[in-house]
């Protein structure tokens, strides 16, 4: 009934806006452009022209980017303004960017080429345009003028963009070429370098002394160091001939094992040559590592020599001066004896503290020494013997072993006195740890702790605290032990302080972000609600779901709010992406149902209240939106009659993806509204 009433209505009104709209017979307001490329509404066109100009449009979009409309009208009206109309007419039939309309008024002898602002023709080329055609214009050449227009629009039919895509390609490929030559010139180089380089390594390493030499240079050096080694070991060996019979075989017995040493190497270098020198053919990289090995073993060897070389100065300057350094070594012994007498005591002070365990390193330490000072009294009688015998190179020989047992039995008894000041600074580096942990159980214990997890570390703590004390205590400690125990348990409760720590932290963020998350949820679910209830003429069940959806989330957020920050905050956030969903959902049905669609069913050109019939805001959007959507919920609503499939799709004709949308009454921005047009 209320359908019925409403129509009746509409269709009265639309009568009276008829009979109000139709001041003259050739008064023209913005029309429907027809299915082809020419509107001819005034007539001015017989079959041929009409059929000459609209196979000349075709060719244009063929052959071009744009496409350009005609429309032939006896006047402009409502508006009156040409550029106006003419943008009306393009906005209501949905042309876009690349899509140009020649409006003209035949008596009212004006016209205009509406163009987009962002079309690929400049404003200057469409004055340009028009000030070309205007002579056929005052000789009423109408497919002249639209045949020129075209002409103009597409220059020189593409063969100027022919000519340039032309030259870019060959540009291009002279570039091609020139990089062609280049790499190949830079790619023979570069081989030619790698060969003369061989297995040299491309970029220098600062830990790998021969990465800067070439293959060349590691051969050149590694066959001088084989040469220069082979020398040396030669030397030592007749001048160790020497030293035995000079020192004897006793004193000299390390010296002719580091020779023997040295030979060894040597050996294994001449094996490489060998490898080197043979007809087995080697890779270039086994080479180069080859001769490096045969240099770092000549090194080696010259190191050995050199050893032994200031071992035989010393014990030479030794046999010089015999009889004063045999004195200086007595002195040496006469002031180890109250040394050695202390040891015993020493170690006996030690045992009495601290477990044996602790001690094991030392125990032995001054049965040690004084076999080291036995050794030294009989060095020094031999080499005492050898002076008044005459035999200065034993005597040299025996006063450098009464000199090494001297300074060895000194040493094996320092180690027991260093070794309880080392238990000692334990002792004091476990009580300090003693009290970081007892510090680290009342942090712990002021931790949030809903798991139980840093309680029981915490208790485990305590355990090893009370029994680091008992061992720390009394006799027969271990320090290095409860020390270890010490570390093992402040790394654990360390570790549960920083968790714990880290938790409380991220409850503290998660409760920040929780008000935040709940307020934007709740205000974009308040939004959404209010859009869909003032449209709920308009809007379906995705985007009522959604709002639904969203509102029970919010609940199960609040509930959690206080129990679980961190899971509450999950919930807010995806109430608020539901309700995001239901808005957009809810904007997508109302867009959906456009007042345009009804503007050609039957009650005139500019909708049923007349006027634009765009975006459907206003009242007429409103009403069709919302009360006529409900009022037709429940089925009709006549389909559309808008034409579709006469447009083209190729070249860019019909209702385009980058057009203006349905036609209104009021100027779109997307036109240029340039200050354009002629009269004729």
């Amino acid at each position: 009934m209320k359908t019925r009433l409403l129509g009746a209505a509409a269709l009265a009104l639309a009568a009276a806006f008829g009979t109000l709209a139709a001041p003259a017979a050739h008064a023209t307001d913005p029309v429907t452009l027809d299915s082809g490329y020419v509107t001819d509404d005034a007539g001015v066109l017989n079959p041929t022209e009409k059929q000459a100009v609209e196979d000349r449009l075709e060719t244009l979009s063929e052959s071009a980017s744009i496409e350009l409309f005609v429309v032939f009208v006896d006047d402009f009206t409502s508006p009156t303004d040409n550029a106006q109309w003419a943008d009306t007419v393009a906005e209501n039939n949905n042309l876009g960017s690349e899509q140009y309309l020649l409006a003209v008024a035949v008596e009212g002898r004006s016209y205009y080429i509406s163009a987009a602002a962002d079309g690929p023709l400049s404003d200057g080329k469409l004055d340009e345009i028009e000030d070309r055609i205007l002579p056929q214009m005052r000789d009423s050449d109408w497919s002249g003028a639209v045949i020129l227009a075209a002409d103009e629009m597409q220059g020189d039919g593409g063969a100027g963009a022919l000519r340039a895509t032309l030259i870019v390609v060959g540009i291009v490929v002279l570039a091609l070429l020139v990089w062609l030559v280049v790499a190949l010139v830079r790619r023979s180089r570069r081989n030619a370098a790698i060969r003369a380089r061989g297995a040299m390594p491309e970029k220098p390493d600062p830990n790998d002394p021969f990465s800067t030499l070439t293959d060349e240079q590691v051969q050149t050096q590694a066959g001088a160091a084989l040469v220069q080694a082979d020398d040396a070991i030669t030397s030592s060996r007749e001048e160790l001939g020497f030293a035995v019979a000079q020192f004897g075989e006793a004193a000299t017995a390390e010296f002719s094992g580091a020779v023997e040493t040295a030979k060894a190497k040597m050996s294994e270098a001449f094996d490489l040559k060998q490898r080197l020198d043979d007809e087995i053919e080697d890779t270039v990289q086994d080479r180069r590592a080859w001769h490096i090995r045969i240099i770092q073993l000549c090194d080696e060897i010259d190191d050995v020599l050199d050893d032994n070389t200031e071992a035989f100065d010393a014990l030479r300057k030794l046999e010089q001066n015999a009889p004063q350094e045999l004195e200086r070594v007595r002195g040496e012994r006469a002031a180890l004896e109250p040394v050695l007498a202390g040891a015993s005591a020493a170690l006996s002070g030690l045992a009495a503290t601290y477990d044996q365990s602790a001690l094991s390193t030392v125990t032995d330490n001054p049965a040690q020494a004084a076999e080291r000072a036995a050794l030294a009294d009989r060095s020094i009688e031999g080499a005492a013997q050898a002076i008044a015998s005459g035999r200065s190179g034993e005597a040299a020989f025996a006063i450098r072993t009464a000199e090494q047992s001297v300074a060895q039995a000194a040493q094996l008894v320092k180690a027991i006195t260093d070794l309880g000041g080392e238990l000692a600074g334990i002792e004091s580096q476990a009580q300090t740890l003693v009290a970081e942990l007892q510090g680290d159980i009342a942090t712990a214990q002021q931790i949030p702790d809903t798991s139980g997890t840093i309680a029981g570390v915490v208790s485990a703590t305590a355990q090893q605290l009370q029994v680091a004390q008992a061992g720390l205590s009394g006799t027969a400690r271990s320090p290095q032990r409860v020390l270890d125990a010490l570390t093992a348990a402040n790394t654990q409760i360390d570790a549960a302080i920083a968790q714990g720590t880290a938790a409380v932290e991220r409850s503290r963020r998660a409760q920040q972000m929780l008000d935040q998350t709940l307020a934007q949820a709740e205000s974009e679910i308040r939004a959404a609600r209010e859009y869909i209830e003032t449209r709920r003429g308009t809007v379906g069940s995705t985007a009522r779901t959604r709002l639904s959806q969203a509102e029970a989330t919010l609940t199960q957020a609040l509930n959690l709010r206080s129990s679980n920050p961190e899971a509450a905050l999950t919930e807010a956030g995806r109430a608020l992406d539901l309700a995001r969903q239901a808005t957009s959902s809810a904007q997508a049905d109302v867009s959906a149902m456009n007042p345009s669609r009804y503007e050609d069913d039957g009650w005139g050109g500019g909708g049923i209240f007349g006027g634009s019939s765009g975006s459907g805001s206003g009242l007429g959007g409103d009403i069709l939106g919302g009360i006529i959507g409900g009022l037709l919920s429940g089925g009709g609503g006549g389909g559309s009659t808008r034409r579709s499939s006469s447009w083209r799709s190729s070249g860019g004709g019909g209702f385009r993806s980058s057009g203006f949308g349905g036609g209104g009454g009021s100027r779109s921005s997307g036109r240029s509204g340039r200050s354009g047009g002629r009269r004729f």
